[in-house]
């Protein structure tokens, strides 16, 4: 028994205010999409985040302070040790690789000498 959204149902006492949401939500919906859309709302979220990133830049410097201190305290490495540590880690397996494509070079030149003996 499919019923259309539009027609009132008396059985139904609820309906009325279910109708009157959906419109409201869709006229709701249909203007922050154009409010959204306009370039003067970039410009305004631009401007908001670039004064966030600028007032946040010193507590973010602290809070790096304090943490590499912290875990200087708890003999961790920090942010910056770890990745010059992946950094020569990265060198080294890099290295590994070319040695290995080398000596497969070599074997291959070895190979048919041997064969030809």
């Amino acid at each position: 028994m499919s019923q259309n959204n539009n027609e009132f149902d008396i059985f139904d006492p609820t309906g009325m205010f279910k109708n009157m949401r959906n419109e409201s939500m869709e006229a709701w919906s249909k203007t922050m999409v154009q409010f959204v859309n306009t370039s003067a709302y970039a410009d305004a979220t631009g401007k908001m985040l670039d004064v966030w990133l600028s007032n946040s830049t010193p507590f973010r410097k602290q809070m790096e302070n304090v943490m590499s201190h912290a875990l200087e305290n708890l003999s961790m490495p920090s942010r910056d040790e770890v990745t010059r540590l992946a950094e020569r880690l990265t060198n080294v397996e890099l290295r590994l690789d070319d040695l290995d494509a080398k000596l497969d070079q070599i074997l291959q030149a070895i190979r048919p000498a041997s064969t030809a003996k």
